[in-house]
């Protein structure tokens, strides 16, 4: 019988070959799974023999990351902001990056107070990620996560009360902000399908082979759903709501065709009645979120 550390070195080599980035990070992650461990705990088990049905089970989940099946769709979860979330072929699997989204969507929201709960929209939930994180670390706020994906909205209410947020997180099944009423939302968060249609066949085997395209396509210059949300976002927004946007940002491409997406995104919002529009990096300095108020906010500011 191979040992742990064995198996992991055979692993590794085999990701490595077959052009995984991060090849043994990625097979500790594997056999952890398998064991139904921590990571660290194969470590200290690295002359622990792997049984006969073990090592095959490990064998498998190995082969199909070397055909670049994300890890995150492999394990079945991927951790967002410390919460867990289940994932499914039907949702995107969420990006570090997005986190950032996260944050600044607290820091835009209103201060706790005795008064009514703030009530905050994730458009494009997908998985849900981005409201239940958003609910987690605000227990004063009521979340409408939406999605037209009927498949994507169950991922999201499974997570939702898996993580026990379903009394403040309402998973709705409808196409962007179409159902919800006039001047009720304190602030809408958008992470939407953003991509130029010329990016996809560029992108990483593990996003264009396996990552929903309804979740990824944005037409010819990535904007054609922002575009939809925003006359309907000022409706839904009550005055000197805040609208948070993720963009492709100010970069290059995997296709190294050039994008100032930011900045455009920067521009439809302007043009849209947004003020005080305003632009953040992601950590890796690339301009990426770009954020608008509506008018009449009383001196509130994204």
């Amino acid at each position: 019988m191979p040992t742990v550390g064995a198996a992991l070195a055979d692993a590794e080599e085999r990701l490595a070959a077959a052009g995984v980035e991060t090849p043994r990070v990625d097979a500790e992650w594997l056999l952890a799974g398998i064991l139904e461990v921590g990571r660290n705990a194969l470590a200290v088990n690295v002359m622990r023999p792997l049984p006969e049905m073990t090592a095959a089970r490990y064998a498998d989940v190995v082969k199909r990351r070397t055909r670049r099946e994300p890890l995150q769709r492999i394990l079945g979860w991927e951790e967002f902001r410390g919460l867990r979330l289940r994932l499914t072929n039907d949702v995107l699997v969420p990006r570090p990056e997005t986190e950032a989204l996260v944050e600044w969507a607290l820091g835009a929201l209103p201060a706790p107070s005795a008064g009514a709960r703030p009530l905050v929209v994730d458009v494009g939930t997908g998985s849900g990620c981005i409201a239940c994180a958003i609910a987690h670390a605000r227990l004063d706020v009521e979340v409408v996560a939406v999605d037209i994906s009927g498949a994507a909205v169950e991922v999201a209410r499974a997570n939702v009360e898996a993580l026990g947020l379903e009394r403040r997180v309402h998973v709705v099944a409808t196409d962007l902000t179409s159902a919800l009423g006039e001047a009720s939302a304190d602030l809408i968060v958008a992470n939407l399908p953003y991509l130029p249609d010329a990016w996809l066949d560029a992108l990483a085997p593990e996003v264009r082979a396996h990552d929903p395209r309804l979740a990824l396509a944005g037409g010819a210059d990535g904007l054609d759903v922002v575009r939809r949300l925003l006359p309907d976002a000022r409706r839904v927004l009550r005055p000197g709501g805040v609208l948070l946007l993720e963009t492709a940002g100010d970069t290059l491409s995997p296709a190294a065709i050039g994008t100032l997406q930011a900045s455009a995104t920067a521009t439809l919002l302007s043009a849209a009645g947004f003020v005080g529009v305003t632009a953040r990096a992601d950590l890796a300095g690339v301009t990426r979120f770009i954020a608008g108020r509506t008018p009449a906010g009383a001196g509130h500011t994204p």
